[in-house]
């Protein structure tokens, strides 16, 4: 069962639409959804809200110290709630998952993304589940840092709002703990 949602991503204006702001994105609208209310937590380093799914309350987390600092964040809202590592969802961008396409996974490394690499040292694991939401990788010799760091056109804009409604309609099975039926469907190429 999930009890905290993470969605990774820059503070700050100038990052909001970024690829590597969908974890961000995924979670503004997720508490659209519900009716959350963002509220900054100074002790959590980061905007909390929380919400009912499927019958159960879940906590979700959107961290203020930028990617690179996120573990610092879960860390400490985890260690507060006493929310064990198999209760966490991290939503993040995937480079080797292409636009359009969300796959679930629990554990593993962080293949490159600082942000979850700070995570893994933060929780002294990798025990969580991730939420991998494809924003592709770059077609030209663009650096991968320049990539994940600009907007994505409005095509991928539109994959990439299609790999959210995937998701949506996996999270109650995801928050209940279905969590082989959710990657069944959720990771089914595209």
């Amino acid at each position: 069962m999930i009890k905290l949602i993470v969605g990774l991503g820059n503070p700050g204006q100038q990052y909001q639409k970024n690829r590597h702001n969908v974890g961000f994105l995924f979670l503004d609208q997720l508490a659209d959804d519900c009716a959350a209310s963002w509220v900054s937590e100074a002790k959590f380093h980061g905007l909390v809200a929380s919400c009912m799914l499927s019958g159960n309350k879940v906590v979700l987390l959107k961290p203020q110290t930028f990617m690179n600092r996120s573990g610092l964040s879960v860390g400490a809202i985890a260690r507060y709630y006493k929310i064990k590592i198999e209760e966490v969802l991290v939503v993040h961008d995937e480079l080797d998952v292409v636009a359009g396409a969300c796959k679930l996974k629990k554990e593993g490394g962080h293949a490159g993304h600082n942000g979850l690499r700070d995570i893994i040292a933060n929780l002294s694991g990798n025990g969580f589940y991730r939420l991998r939401m494809g924003v592709g990788r770059p077609t030209t010799k663009q650096k991968v840092a320049d990539f994940v760091l600009s907007n994505p056109s409005k095509a991928e804009g539109v994959l990439i709002d299609q790999a959210f409604s995937n998701a949506f309609g996996q999270l109650g099975s995801i928050v209940s703990g279905d969590m082989s039926g959710a990657m069944n469907r959720l990771n089914k190429k595209v």
